[in-house]
């Protein structure tokens, strides 16, 4: 049981990844995060005049392993601890980041605290990490809050490399420079130079009379389909009839593009008319599928595909998981689809 105090409180949540390797000195091996060994690599945290408490994953996961049960035991651990932290900072491996980041949005329904995924390129331990910096800043901008003593930011993202950005408008984009992730489609909600200046105008407004509604179940049965010329019909036809499928991203071309060949409007005609729900999302970084805009989109649109508008394949397939995992009927899951629950399309909420 925790107890509160007027100082802000941070809870940190390591589940493994770059940022929390310590090099060895006297062998350099990387070893596993330790909060002891945190506090000592990066002591200005003891600066902070806040409570910051840790738990850690045991044994720590690489990223490449992250999967629903892993978020699912990410929102246990802040729906308990809800109550007695201002804010969460969870340290996270890059490589899938931007999943976890989307598939909590959809999770942690109410969310009124920040929820801050940060990593790093090189382990904390090394000379010129990037991991301190995001570390303090992502724990400052945890336990920030307005004059009227509430959140700034009570939404989940990512902070990294200077810009904290939606989790579910944030992607991947760099395996070598410090500035790995990018929110293509919408702004950042801070930039940090010498001071965090927010845009207010840009982060969600949450209702704080509405208590958090925490969500655990996914249906993983989801796949992701890449258009590229030449694609084959045998292939299209093998993955749509995969045993249990129930929904697929299909990637396009620019703006909602896709071949007209006759045989491949029948696959997926089929393969809605089965019940499997197709979201069309465009390949480009930057942009939205607009199906209404050629002929190619609105023949798409004729065989029951959705438009998944300007979302992130990261956001587009744990939505998909998430709305598959609750009971929903196929109409509902199609309308919530194209409509923004957590701010991960730009549009309005109906």
């Amino acid at each position: 049981m925790y107890i509160t105090t007027e100082y802000p409180s941070v809870l940190l949540i390591y589940t493994g990844g770059t940022i929390g390797m310590i090099e060895n000195p006297e062998t350099g091996a990387l070893e596993n995060f330790n909060f002891d060994h945190l506090m000592k690599h990066v002591p200005e945290l003891k600066r902070f005049n806040y409570r910051i408490s840790s738990y850690q994953f045991d044994p720590p996961i690489d990223s490449s392993d992250m999967e629903p049960s892993y978020w699912a035991k990410l929102v246990k651990i802040i729906n308990y601890n809800y109550d007695y932290f201002d804010g969460f900072v969870i340290l996270h491996g890059t490589d899938t980041m931007a999943y976890t980041a989307s598939a909590l949005s959809f999770m942690l329904e109410n969310l009124n605290k920040p929820v801050i995924l940060t990593g790093s390129q090189l382990p904390i331990g090394t000379l010129r990490t990037d991991g301190k910096e995001n570390l303090i800043t992502a724990i400052e901008i945890a336990a920030a809050k307005n004059s009227d003593g509430m959140p700034i930011v009570p939404e989940v993202c990512i902070f990294f490399e200077n810009h904290l950005m939606r989790g579910n408008r944030t992607t991947k984009i760099n395996a070598e420079n410090f500035n790995a992730f990018r929110s293509f489609n919408y702004p950042a909600l801070a930039r940090v130079g010498i001071h965090i200046k927010y845009e207010p105008s840009l982060i969600l407004k949450r209702d704080a009379a509405l208590p958090l509604k925490p969500h655990y179940l996914f249906d993983a049965n989801v796949v992701i389909l890449t258009l590229f010329p030449g694609i084959q019909q045998s292939i299209v036809s093998a993955v749509l009839h995969v045993p249990g499928l129930k929904a697929v991203v299909l990637k396009t071309f620019g703006s909602g593009n896709a071949p007209q060949k006759e045989w491949f409007i029948r696959e997926l005609k089929e393969a809605t008319e089965r019940g499997i729900i197709i979201v069309n999302i465009t390949q480009c970084t930057s942009g939205a599928v607009e199906m209404e805009r050629y002929e190619t989109g609105i023949h798409l649109l004729e065989a029951g595909v959705i438009s998944g508008h300007d979302s992130t394949p990261e956001s587009a397939v744990t939505k998909l998981m998430f709305l598959l995992g609750h009971d929903l009927s196929n109409k509902e899951i199609r309308n919530k689809m194209k409509t923004s629950i957590a701010g991960e399309i730009s549009k309005s909420k109906h």
